[in-house]
């Protein structure tokens, strides 16, 4: 096997440190180069690259594990942990913004930029059947592994321009001010834990057994609702929060966070 930055080194038996915590730290140093995005080796594999019982093997995947490092689930075998995405309650749904704020890539792969008729959408939006909408339908990403699969209505009077925009690196809101001069001023959301179809699993790249949070939200302007959306957001990626105190109680919201990305 070639010995490149990201394959496993071999073990000073004449070093006083444990043997354990020499493969701990050859495994983090291969982490930050990147080894494992695709899978984490198994016990076995580890046993034979570093030469080692599995209980030395084990010891060092044990630390890693409790310190939040390493996940595994019975079945699924082990995986390197990514960091979470924290999303602030009580602004408009800003996902661009939160995936910025932890200093990663955020672009999208846009599935769908067409215009739908859809009777469902239209009574969520007090609107005729008939209605005309602008429906975008995005993979999010966050620097090159999936994210959050997005999809969203917004009446075609209103948001016709976008259908000529390139959402691959901006945030609808963005692009709905640019071009139109129009800005949400309000909307609710809905946020439960869902189990995702396999279809919806192999576009996010997430395991069996992994839930993903599903948000439902309405968009308005000046208290008429103009905006539907569904956005499924891996769960193993992404956390939701609140603030509270004694003195002002529980908040939703967080102060400077924009609205105006999405």
């Amino acid at each position: 096997m070639a010995r490149g930055v990201k394959a496993a080194r071999p073990l000073d038996r004449s070093n006083p440190l444990p043997l354990w915590a020499q493969i701990e730290a050859d495994l983090r140093r291969r982490m930050r180069s990147g080894a494992f995005e695709d899978r984490f080796p198994g016990e076995h594999e580890l046993v034979a690259e570093y030469a080692v019982s599995r209980h030395t093997v084990r010891d060092a995947l044990r630390r890693l594990r409790d310190e939040g490092v390493l996940d595994s689930g019975r079945g699924r075998g082990t995986w390197v942990r990514k960091s979470r995405i924290e999303q602030p309650l009580g602004a408009l749904y800003s996902l661009f913004r939160s995936v910025e704020a932890m200093g990663l890539e955020q672009r999208s792969v846009v599935r769908a930029l067409e215009v739908s008729v859809d009777p469902k959408v239209a009574e969520r939006l007090q609107r005729p059947p008939s209605t005309e909408f602008v429906y975008l339908e995005r993979l999010r990403m966050a620097d090159s592994e999936p994210l959050a699969l997005d999809r969203a209505w917004l009446p075609r009077s209103i948001a016709g321009p976008l259908l000529d925009a390139d959402f691959s690196h901006s945030g609808l809101y963005d692009e709905l001010a640019g071009l139109t001069g129009t800005r949400l001023t309000g909307g609710s959301e809905v946020i439960t834990a869902a189990v995702p179809t396999a279809a919806t699993r192999k576009l996010l790249k997430i395991p069996a057994g992994t839930a993903v949070m599903e948000v439902q939200r309405v968009g308005c302007l000046r208290e008429q609702p103009v905006e539907w959306r569904e956005t499924l957001i891996r769960g193993d990626r992404f956390s939701v929060a609140a603030r509270w105190s004694t003195q002002e109680g529980y908040r939703m919201d967080v102060s400077g966070t924009d609205s105006r990305r999405a």
